[in-house]
């Protein structure tokens, strides 16, 4: 029986993403802490030092996260006319959820799409006079 040689295209960079999992082989963990990067994968040896996501998760989760909670609030606020106590009581925990739940699974998914696309930093090339 022939070994399956592991690469971007045998692991699906959204189920590795998602699941937080490393995007060439989809097991190893690809975390230490909560975004903190292992130094490479625990099963099959992927440096992760090449990885770098940027603010892309972040401006991804606050651009969701404005849509729910500011769109929930203005129903909230035309329909019921609550005190503003009460807006802050109702929308500090669903800020809270809907910006740090996802921003994991965001920030893997990310780099499993960064990996599978062989992305690389933007490279400025001479250009000739013509």
């Amino acid at each position: 029986m022939t070994e399956k040689k592991l690469t971007s295209e045998t692991v699906s960079p959204y189920v590795a993403g998602l699941g937080c999992r490393c995007p060439r082989c989809g097991k190893g963990k690809l975390y230490n802490g909560y975004l903190t990067l292992r130094p490479r994968c625990d099963v099959c040896g992927l440096d992760y030092s090449f990885m770098d996501s940027g603010d892309g998760p972040a401006i991804f989760i606050i651009m969701i996260a404005g849509f729910i909670v500011v769109g929930a609030a203005l129903i909230v606020e035309i329909k019921y006319q609550p005190p503003f106590w009460l807006h802050a009581a109702l929308w500090f925990p669903l800020i809270l959820a809907v910006t740090l739940w996802p921003l994991r699974a965001m920030k893997s998914l990310l780099l499993a799409l960064q990996f599978h696309h062989k992305a690389a930093p933007g490279e400025l090339v001479e250009r000739k006079p013509e």
